[in-house]
């Protein structure tokens, strides 16, 4: 069969022989014995709802067998033959051209050199999967293979509701995640169901199909440490930059410490995606000796070397060495996946990484307990280094969260909010107030051809863009077109690739439909081809999360959710080709809403229209709720937003004396 007839066949007649597990390739730990036996008996059930009858009796001690193994049902023997990649989008099957580059992006995200447990669907996180199971992606693909312009496919969590009729103006796909009744969002509530087959955690870009790979957070890595080390008041040159975590958000901090020029440690306790991200290069060098590092260091310190280096061990360990050696730490952060803490997001110090997986599967609450005193000895070893001058910030990845939960000395009280974290969210500190409130965020696109020329020139446009926007830019947003267009130049060089043609820049309302607009230009002259428009939910608009994105909101609003609704509903009638909304996200089950979207450019007229509409939309909505919180520079973003389009009109903040309070 054809790659075109293997995606139209959907869940084969015939049952495809049971594959052999590959112990090559990077799997997802083993999730806890959570269901009962009843239980069991109905996830059975549900996964079998996709297959006929006759195959039931076969079925039935396969699937078993994987949800006692592995705590899910994956039905590994479904998985694919073909390759998994983003091919271009001229070589899926279908009748929409927009369905096709789902498709496409749909692989991308399944990846191997992309995604961080491939064989389970999961892309990046330890737990942001895709589907839930092999059969919703084969039924999800031929769904897309076979819908109409005039069509909408409803994603229910991995699953692929169907095909209902619509029209050509509405999504092609509308996507939810793990959107569960409020009081049923704690961890051990998504386990159960997601051990059920009825719900799974999409983390932000992985159930919405929009992952580019590393180079998305790569980005706003590298602006984050630009602009921390700009707070205090330092070149990165000579600077040291600490941190942990190449799986979950891949290869990020390394590549953005030595983009901003600093030397960068990230400790990592899983051998082999140390070696597959050092193999990517996004690390120059792995250490597995302590003294070793240290010497190393001090050494790249001493002639302000750029490099980063992984440190094949537990990062506590590292912040304890330095301390004892007196080593200065400039910044430090921490992007484990602790928004997952129990299942593989964060390990415990004293153990092999062998030994914290079978204790994660075996004996769940001496892990549990491991973790939290791991995390209270993080804590202090980096109070200790904060004492001496460090600026240590929460990288939205719910560690000063967990770390709060387990008893560690992380808090502070604030004379108006209360109890509240000693140390501040790179949001609230750095990108709230730099760039969200200003309208700055993730905009990003995939070159449908495949074609690198394709991307190169996207490249050009793009800078071609910035640099004319930046002559009339007002002072209060020069600094970020500078590090954008910096970043742009620089793009092509540093190989930030993997696995589609992808960009990503950090740009506002104007910027977004301006590149865009130019990209539609140019694909209706035969230039490039089709391009694929979308964003991080981790921006101006799309997320609710009040330890993260909204972080520097002091309303008393921070724990609403209104905006990330109201944006994928705007978003859905403007224009978009898919949306989506998420449970989930970054910081953890129940701690944050979050959508994103993903456009189709043609070179159409109508695609021109659909741009404007929704691109002034999805970063306005944000900067709209900025301004009521009375953020300055949402404010100031906000009123030069309607001075641009006179049909906006936006209720603004009256600020109160505080002598009269």
């Amino acid at each position: 069969m054809t790659f075109q007839d293997q995606i139209l066949e959907g869940i084969p007649s015939q049952l495809p022989s049971p594959k052999a597990y590959d112990p090559t390739i990077n799997h997802a730990p083993k999730r806890k014995d959570i269901l009962t036996a009843e239980e069991k008996k109905l996830a059975l059930q549900n996964a079998l709802r996709y297959f006929d009858p006759q195959h039931h009796a076969e079925l039935i001690p396969e699937f078993k067998e994987e949800l006692e193994r592995y705590g899910r049902i994956y039905m590994y023997r479904l998985r694919p033959d073909y390759k998994m990649y983003a091919r271009p989008i001229d070589e899926y099957p279908g009748k929409s051209e927009q369905a096709k580059a789902i498709m496409l992006m749909i692989q991308n995200n399944l990846d191997y050199a992309v995604a961080q447990h491939p064989h389970e669907l999961i892309t990046y996180g330890g737990n942001g999967a895709v589907f839930q199971n092999w059969a919703q992606y084969r039924l999800t693909m031929k769904y897309l293979a076979e819908m109409t312009d005039e069509q909408t496919l409803v994603m229910y969590s991995g699953h692929p509701m169907g095909l209902f009729p619509s029209h050509k103006e509405a999504p092609r796909v509308v996507v939810t995640n793990g959107m569960v009744i409020p009081n049923y969002s704690k961890p051990d509530d998504w386990e159960k169901m997601n051990a059920l087959g009825v719900s799974q955690y999409g983390q932000m870009t992985a159930g919405s199909y929009m992952y580019i790979g590393p180079q998305g957070i790569v980005h706003g890595t590298t602006i984050t440490v630009l602009n921390g080390f700009r707070k205090i008041k330092k070149s990165p040159t000579g600077g040291l930059f600490v941190t942990s975590g190449l799986g979950g958000m891949s290869g990020a901090q390394p590549k953005a410490g030595t983009i901003a020029g600093c030397v960068t440690v990230c400790a990592e306790v899983n051998p082999k995606i140390t070696k597959i991200r050092h193999e990517q290069g996004w690390i120059h060098e792995i250490i597995e000796d302590l003294n070793q590092l240290v010497t190393r260091v001090k050494n790249a310190l001493a002639d302000k070397e750029v490099v980063s280096i992984a440190y094949l061990g537990n990062v506590v360990e590292v912040w304890e060495k330095f301390d004892q050696e007196n080593i200065h730490i400039d910044l430090g952060s921490d992007q484990t996946s602790l928004h997952n803490p129990w299942a593989g997001g964060y390990y415990p110090i004293g153990f092999t990484f062998e030994e914290s997986n079978d204790m994660m599967a075996n004996q769940p609450e001496q892990f549990r307990s491991e973790v939290q005193k791991t995390l209270r000895r993080h804590a202090e070893a980096i109070n200790k280094h904060t004492e001496k001058g460090t600026y240590f910030f929460d990288y939205g990845n719910a560690f000063l969260l967990e770390s709060s939960r387990a008893g560690a000395n992380v808090m502070n009280d604030h004379p108006t909010l209360g109890r509240e974290f000693k140390y501040p969210s790179y949001v609230q500190d750095i990108m709230g107030p730099m760039c969200f409130d200003y309208g700055f965020g993730p905009f990003r696109w995939v070159c449908a051809s495949g074609k690198p020329e394709d991307l190169a020139k996207t490249d050009a446009i793009a800078c071609k863009i910035l640099e004319e926007m930046m002559l009339s830019a007002p002072e209060e947003i020069q600094q970020q077109m500078a590090d954008n267009i910096q970043w742009i130049k620089g793009a092509q060089e540093n190989k930030l690739v993997v696995g589609s043609q992808a960009r990503i820049l950090y740009a506002d309302a104007e910027g977004r439909i301006k590149i865009a607009e130019a990209f539609n230009q140019a694909i209706a002259k035969g230039e490039i081809g089709y391009i694929i428009l979308g964003r991080d939910h981790h921006d101006v608009s799309g997320t609710d999360s009040p330890y993260r994105e909204t972080s520097n909101i002091y309303d008393g609003s921070r724990f609403t959710a209104d905006m990330a609704i109201h944006n994928v509903i705007g978003d859905s009638f403007r224009g978009a080709t898919w949306v989506s909304i998420h449970n989930g996200g970054g910081v953890g089950w129940g701690e944050v809403i979050n959508g994103g979207f993903g456009m189709v450019l043609d070179g159409t007229k109508e695609a021109s229209r659909r741009l404007e509409s929704m691109l002034f939309w999805d970063v306005n909505n944000g900067i709209s709720r900025r301004s009521w919180a009375k953020n300055e520079g949402a404010i100031f973003a906000i009123k030069r937003a309607m001075k641009v389009q006179p049909l906006l009109k936006v209720t603004l903040p009256n600020f109160v004396d505080e002598n009269l309070l």
